[in-house]
């Protein structure tokens, strides 16, 4: 049965929930809203997607390397870096239903609507706009924008708005186990991304590591913002995670570093197996205070075109606030020659070339590409099933392994193929149902390879493996079981 992209989207975080993958968070107590847990699957694939980016940023460089820094940062960081005084988002509020809404959302959602009304060009006009006046930092144009299309609110379904104001997307806490009578002496904040905790060790690993530029720093970790209006799913959450690498270079280098890294990462994207025709570069109209170029690899989610994974050229800003703020030099020594003084370069701060991708967003880009409903029976008889087709070093389970009856020493054998192999990839074992049933749930899962244990295996040696996609079957000797696997993901 065909879907729409918004039933495909429904049926995705319905499959999710049902198969453990992603569970909404504190679900007993009706949850918390854009909070997400992953289940005993959605970790596993998570792991993997991470496992994936650190060894092709890491393991696979010659001149990156990685940190794990703390969430909690001195409160200094956070003013250095220009979150306390401007990283902020345009919010209105409807007088009649009290609710809050992040003006660009409420804009886009009114011209995905007139999209879906065949309206194309007027919602592409209202968007051009939106950016122009974002751009400009022009909140009362936003504001004569959202009048002027008398766009409403979804719940009282007026068009009675407040004044636009912007909204500080920072958590903030108190440290220390006393109250200071002075707050901002006890106020901390939890991190809004993680890229400060690379630039605040950045001498600390260029020095221990003996790092020459160019090099990359790269961390996986959780970052936090008080998102006024999450949705769509773990799309946009207030707790998520990102995976950061941020490139340090010579100055007056960034355009074809920038350009390098573009290209990189997009090939990076397209190895799993993905169409580019699902992916898109979308150069920023506005951009970041710390940016001289910029833009975001998109993917083509369920609900259209997304930000996946932001490119930013940074300059120097980073490193040159925290230098003025914390009174340390952040500078790199250059030993190269100057060619035309044919002396030592000498000190400079570097430039910067960030990679920023969203984890949870990557999850989520990999199970929309994976996810596939197939009419597999006749008009007499008819079947479907629903398969996840992951790339095979992604999938949470790499191998399945079924005996096919629970007796004559078929479990034995089975569980003898588990022992063989679980420490080498995730297996995963099952008695129970037919083996129809238990294909049907492993596709479901995604599981690239089934083995089947049966009686002319305790004649030959010999197991039968289903492959995922094409469902096709054939025997194979016990001991090359692993190998075909592991070759899959290689």
């Amino acid at each position: 049965m065909a879907t729409t992209d918004t039933n495909r989207f429904q049926a995705i975080i319905s499959h999710c929930k049902e198969y453990g993958f992603v569970f909404p968070s504190s679900e007993i107590y009706d949850g918390l809203q854009a909070v997400y847990d992953y289940g005993q699957w959605g970790s596993e694939l998570k792991k993997n997607i991470k496992d994936y980016w650190w060894k092709s940023m890491t393991q696979l460089q010659d001149n990156i390397v990685g940190i794990d820094a703390a969430i909690f940062m001195h409160p200094t960081t956070w003013k250095a870096s220009g979150h306390v005084d401007g990283f902020n988002d345009p919010m209105i509020d409807n007088k009649d239903s009290k609710k809050r809404y992040r003006v660009d959302h409420l804009i886009e959602s009114h011209t995905d609507q007139l999209k879906a009304d065949g309206k194309e060009a007027e919602a592409e006009a209202i968007i051009s706009a939106m950016e122009k006046a974002d751009a400009a930092g022009d909140l009362a144009a936003l504001k004569q924008l959202i009048d002027d299309n008398k766009i409403k609110c979804g719940i009282s379904g007026t068009a009675n708005w407040t004044d636009i104001r912007q909204f500080n997307l920072m958590f903030s806490t108190e440290f220390g186990s006393t109250v200071s009578s002075d707050e901002e002496n006890n106020k901390v904040y939890l991190r809004p991304e993680t890229a400060q905790g690379i630039f605040v060790n950045f001498l600390n690993v260029q020095k221990t590591g003996r790092m020459k530029i160019p090099f990359g720093i790269a961390q996986i970790g959780k970052a936090f913002r008080n998102e006024i209006v999450a949705r769509q799913f773990i799309f946009r959450m207030r707790e998520f995670e990102q995976m950061e690498m941020q490139f340090f270079i010579k100055p007056g280098t960034q355009k074809e570093w920038y350009e390098y890294w573009k290209q990189a990462r997009l090939k990076w994207h397209l190895e799993l197996g993905v169409p580019q025709t699902e992916y898109r570069f979308h150069d920023h109209v506005k951009l970041a205070h710390y940016a001289d170029a910029a833009c975001d690899i998109e993917y083509n989610f369920p609900m259209g075109f997304k930000e996946l994974e932001g490119i930013h050229s940074r300059t120097d800003f980073d490193l040159r606030n925290h230098q003025e703020y914390s009174k340390k030099k952040l500078q790199y020594f250059d030993n190269d020659i100057d060619p035309e003084t044919g002396k030592p370069i000498g000190n400079y701060i570097p430039y910067v070339i960030e990679t920023s991708i969203g984890l949870d967003r990557m999850f989520l880009s990999m199970i929309c590409a994976a996810y596939t409903e197939e009419e597999l029976g006749t008009p007499e008889k008819p079947d479907s099933r629903v398969v996840l087709k992951f790339p095979a070093k992604l999938a949470p389970i790499k191998l399945a392994v079924f005996p096919l009856t629970k007796k004559d020493g078929l479990p034995e054998i089975a569980q003898g193929i588990m022992a063989a192999h679980r420490g080498d990839f995730k297996c995963f074992y099952e008695e129970k149902d037919t083996i129809g049933k238990r294909y049907r749930r492993m596709d479901a899962l995604g599981v690239p390879f089934c083995i089947t244990v049966d009686h002319q295996t305790k004649e030959d040696n010999t197991v039968t493996v289903r492959y995922r996609d094409s469902m096709q079957q054939e025997r194979i000797a016990i001991d090359q079981i692993g190998e075909l696997v592991r070759k899959a993901f290689q």
